[in-house]
């Protein structure tokens, strides 16, 4: 019994050093965080959806702390109203951003688009578009198995059950992002909202020639160039045989949706699409 009060004791002074130890060396090597971090993580909206382009609410924070300006910095949920209490906070300004939405450049619905083959795997656009084109003959198309339904954290996008395409929902819809960077085919685009939500776009990604993308969807981009030569603000250029509308110069006048004699070209206004 002799040995174990040594040995306690001993332990003991052990347990002592090495506290004294860490300690010195937590406050050697301690990170002091900028207190206008946890500030502005306060008044974020918590969604950490990456759409900032930075991993969650708290990267975000700090990288608008380190920088020297906020241009280019943007919390695409918050919006203007949150950069701006942001700007404040950090004594900087903010430069003005115009809101944008996630909108998808597919036209292809069912009776325009028809299946010509069944697809019997796993039911993710990810996984489908590393195996096939699809169930249609347009291998750009929508495959519409809901990939983007899924990372939405806001409940914006449903698989509408008629048209089989992706139906986002503008009063839901953050920009965030997310739905952009899940599309595998790349047919989901965060574009200019535009004044009360009027927007012209080119609803369509098949880069075929037009006989070709013609046959195989009836909505599809036939590179005719009439909407180039109809465009009265030059905002219309044809590249891989599709038309592509600069939202910078589009004066959102509409004869070039007028003018497509396949619907390609889609005009949003105030909550309805129109096409021709």
């Amino acid at each position: 019994m002799d040995f174990i009060l040594p040995a306690v004791l001993s332990l003991g002074l052990i347990s002592i050093i090495s506290a004294i130890v860490l300690y010195i060396v937590s406050k050697k090597f301690e990170v002091r965080e900028d207190p206008r971090i946890a500030e502005i993580q306060a008044i974020l909206p918590a969604a950490n959806c990456g759409g900032c382009g930075y991993p969650g609410c708290s990267g975000f924070a700090a990288a608008c702390v380190a920088a020297s300006s906020l241009d280019g910095l943007l919390c695409p949920v918050g919006g203007a109203a949150t950069m701006t209490r942001l700007a404040g906070i950090l004594g900087k300004t903010v430069e003005r951003s115009d809101p944008r939405i996630a909108v998808l450049h597919c036209n292809g619905r069912c009776e325009k688009r028809p299946r010509l083959n069944r697809y019997d795997g796993l039911s993710v656009c990810a996984a489908a578009s590393l195996l096939y084109g699809g169930e249609t003959g347009c291998s750009y198309g929508c495959l519409g198995m809901g990939d983007c339904v899924a990372v939405c954290n806001f409940n914006a996008i449903r698989i509408h059950p008629e048209t089989l395409l992706p139906e986002i929902d503008e009063a839901r819809c953050t920009a965030c992002g997310a739905c952009a960077k899940a599309c595998p085919k790349q047919l989901i685009r965060m574009l200019k909202k535009g004044p009360d939500s009027h927007r012209v776009y080119v609803a369509c990604m098949n880069k075929e020639k037009g006989a070709v993308a013609r046959k195989a969807c009836a909505a599809a981009c036939i590179a005719c160039s009439k909407c180039v030569k109809i465009c009265v603000s030059q905002a219309i250029t044809l590249e891989n045989n599709l038309a592509r509308i600069d939202e910078e110069k589009c004066i959102l006048c509409g004869q070039c949706v007028a003018e497509c004699p396949t619907s390609a070209i889609v005009e949003h206004i105030k909550n309805k699409i129109e096409s021709c």
